[in-house]
């Protein structure tokens, strides 16, 4: 199986991104509105989340630093007849041109793979026009998480490729809250996401010892 067809088998490598995208898109459609919206997607990869918000009405643009993910996202999004645009690159690549220039601005389950995350937080802000959305979905730095997203996810029930996660890059919601703060962002919302592999789907929870996602708006 090539990549591309891995990347969009739901059964696949990437089936844990198939099956929590639902639970995502429904956080976001219930605080904010996305049909008309101009909205980044930060770290694409192959445009699963990306085209969920394209097929919700939005405007979307996808990056990613990979360029075979977003030839691969490219190519999928010509065949669903999808209008996104994409862009191999880092966020702070858009800074010159799109500074303020989007309603909302997506990082999910990016953070937690980056060595600067703090940086990714300050350019999604900077992005982000004044009074929109910057929504971030990751992992918590937690002997639980550790469990669930490395030992359980990448050993025992091989959910995910073993390597994929470090734990020294998990992040706690407080850090990412005070990065988002200095980045003039103030915290609307945080719940814990609760993924359930052997049903293939996912909810949201108060819990967020594992997954989360936070909800931030931009004040300044």
């Amino acid at each position: 199986m090539s990549w591309a067809e891995d990347w969009w088998d739901p059964d696949g490598s990437y089936a844990t991104l198939h099956h929590i995208n639902p639970v995502r898109l429904s956080f976001m459609k219930k605080r904010v509105d996305l049909a008309g919206r101009h909205i980044l997607d930060i770290g694409c990869g192959g445009g699963i989340l990306t085209e969920a918000l394209a097929q919700a009405g939005a405007e979307v643009t996808g990056i990613d630093t990979s360029p075979e993910a977003i030839r691969i996202a490219e190519a999928h999004a010509r065949k669903q007849g999808l209008g996104i645009h994409y862009q191999v690159g880092e966020a702070s690549d858009l800074l010159q041109k799109r500074r303020q220039s989007f309603d909302i601005v997506t990082c999910f389950e990016l953070v937690e793979h980056v060595p600067d995350p703090r940086t990714i937080i300050q350019n999604a802000a900077e992005l982000t026009r004044l009074g929109g959305t910057v929504l971030v979905s990751t992992i918590n730095r937690t002997l639980r998480a550790w469990l669930f997203a490395i030992v359980a996810a990448e050993h025992v029930l091989q959910l995910t490729p073993r390597g994929l996660h470090r734990y020294d890059r998990f992040r706690t919601p407080e850090e990412i809250e005070d990065w988002a703060k200095a980045a003039g962002l103030r915290l609307c919302d945080r719940r814990g996401l609760l993924y359930l592999p052997w049903l293939h789907t996912a909810f949201l929870t108060g819990d967020l010892s594992v997954n989360y996602l936070l909800h931030f708006e931009r004040t300044s």
